[in-house]
C-alpha cells in the first residue's frame, strides 16, 4: 500500500469510525452490531468468521470490549494507525461530552437538579437490560448459573480491591476445567499488520505498568501519578466492558474523597446519555478531580491497556484461539460477569438511584420503553431527565 492509499484508508476509517461515535447507542452488545452492519456487511473490511474470531478474543481480554473490536477492525484494516485512528474516531464523541458535563456539574452546582436523579434511574433500566441479556447468552445451563450465583455473593459480602480479579481467576479455572468438550473447534484467520516482536513488546509494556505504576504511587505524592494508576489498574482488571468498571472505579475514587458518590453517579447517569464506550465515564471523572486536562489524561489512562492488549494478542490469536481449553475458560468468565454485574446493579446503582416508590415506577416505564416499546436509548434518557425533574415537582 503506497502512501496516498494509506492515507485515503486512515481517513476513510476516520469517518467511519467518528459516525459510529456520534450514532452508537446502546452499550457494547449494540456497538457490535453497529460494527457488523457498517464492517463487515457494508465495507466487507473481514469476513463473518474473523469477525466472530475477534469478538471473541476481545471479549476474553480484560477492558472495554466493543472499543477493542473497533481498534482490532482498524488495525486489520490500516494497521496500527488505523486502530489508533478507529479509536479516536469512536471514543472522542463521548469523551468531549462528558467532559462538557463535567465541567458545567463543577461550575454550576447542578448535582442536586431534578435531572440528574432521572439519569441514575436510566442507569437503573440499562443495566437491568444489560443483565438480562447477557444472562440469557451467557448463563444458560445449571453450571454457569451457579457460577454466576457464587460471584454475586462474593461480590456483595467480600468487597475488596481483589475481589473481582479472584472471582474471574477462580470461573477460568473452573471453564478450563467443566466446558473444553463444550467449545467448538472450527478454524480461521486474521491477517494482522503487526508483527509478533511487537505484540510480545506490548504485553510486556502491559504487565510492567501494571507493576510500577502502583509502586510509583507509593513513592510519590504526585497526585496525577496516583489517578494515572487507578485508571490504569481499572482499565486492565475489568473484564465484562463498561457496566462492571463501575463498582471498580466508584471503589477508587469516591472512599478516597476524590469526588463524592453524587458526582460519581451523576456521571454515570450522563454517561448513558451519550452513544460510544460506557470506559468514556473516566474523562467525566478526571474533568471533576482536575479539569479537562485531567479529563484526558484519566481517558487515556484507562484505554491504554486495551490498546496493549489488542497489539499485543492480535498477532497470536491465530495460534491461541485453536486451543479448546481456553475457550472453556472465557465460558466460565462470562458466567461471572454476569454475577459481578448484579451485585453492581444492586449496590450502588439500585441503592442510590431507586429511594421511593415513585422512582421504582420511573424506573419500570423506562425499562418498557427500552426494552417493550424499542424507542432509541436517546429517547429513554431523555424521557428519564424529565421524568426526574417531574419527580421535583410533585
Amino acid at each position: 500500500m503506497n502512501k496516498t492509499n494509506k492515507l485515503v484508508t486512515l481517513w476513510e476509517i476516520l469517518l467511519i469510525s467518528t459516525r459510529l461515535g456520534f450514532t452508537s447507542f446502546g452499550g457494547p452488545i449494540a456497538h457490535l452490531g453497529y460494527f457488523h452492519e457498517e464492517y463487515i456487511r457494508r465495507k466487507k473490511w473481514m469476513d463473518e468468521k474473523s469477525y466472530a474470531d475477534l469478538v471473541a478474543l476481545c471479549q476474553f481480554l480484560p477492558g472495554p470490549a466493543s472499543s477493542q473490536v473497533g481498534m482490532g477492525i482498524g488495525i486489520v484494516r490500516g494497521g496500527a494507525l488505523g486502530g489508533i485512528v478507529s479509536f479516536i474516531g469512536f471514543t472522542i464523541p463521548s469523551v468531549v461530552a462528558l467532559i462538557v458535563f463535567a465541567v458545567l456539574l463543577k461550575n454550576y452546582a447542578i448535582a442536586n437538579a431534578g435531572f440528574i436523579h432521572g439519569l441514575k434511574i436510566v442507569a437503573v433500566a440499562v443495566v437491568a437490560h444489560a443483565i438480562i441479556g447477557m444472562a440469557k447468552k451467557l448463563t444458560p445451563d445449571l453450571q454457569r448459573k451457579t457460577i454466576a450465583l457464587v460471584a454475586i455473593v462474593a461480590t456483595l459480602l467480600w468487597q475488596t480491591a481483589y475481589t473481582q480479579i479472584a472471582i474471574i481467576l477462580l470461573a477460568a479455572i473452573i471453564g478450563f476445567i467443566l466446558f473444553t468438550n463444550k467449545t467448538d473447534q472450527a478454524e480461521s484467520t486474521i491477517n494482522v499488520p503487526i508483527s509478533k516482536k511487537i505484540g510480545a513488546v506490548s504485553l510486556l509494556l502491559f504487565i510492567m505498568l501494571l507493576i510500577i505504576l502502583p509502586i510509583l504511587r507509593e513513592m510519590t505524592t504526585v497526585n496525577w501519578i496516583a489517578m494515572f494508576d487507578s485508571f490504569y489498574r481499572s482499565g486492565s482488571l475489568v473484564f465484562g466492558g463498561g457496566h462492571v468498571v463501575l463498582p471498580l472505579l466508584e471503589r477508587e475514587f469516591v472512599p478516597t474523597g476524590w469526588l463524592t458518590e453524587q458526582e460519581f453517579l451523576a456521571g454515570y447517569g450522563a454517561a448513558q446519555a451519550v452513544p460510544g464506550p460506557l470506559f468514556t465515564f473516566a474523562a467525566y471523572i478526571g474533568t471533576v478531580i482536575g479539569g479537562w486536562q485531567a479529563g484526558l489524561l484519566a481517558t487515556f489512562a484507562i484505554f491504554l491497556p486495551a490498546f496493549l492488549l489488542v497489539f499485543g494478542t492480535l498477532p497470536f490469536w491465530g495460534t491461541l484461539r485453536k486451543n479448546p481449553k481456553m475457550k472453556g475458560a472465557l465460558m466460565g468468565i462470562n458466567a461471572a460477569v454476569v454475577g459481578i454485574l448484579i451485585a453492581a446493579f444492586y449496590q450502588p446503582i439500585w441503592t442510590s438511584s431507586i429511594l421511593a416508590p415513585i422512582d421504582f415506577a420511573l424506573a419500570a416505564i423506562l425499562f418498557s420503553m427500552l426494552v417493550y416499546w424499542k424507542l432509541p436509548p436517546w429517547v429513554v434518557v431523555l424521557s428519564g431527565a424529565l421524568g426526574g425533574w417531574l419527580i421535583t415537582l410533585l
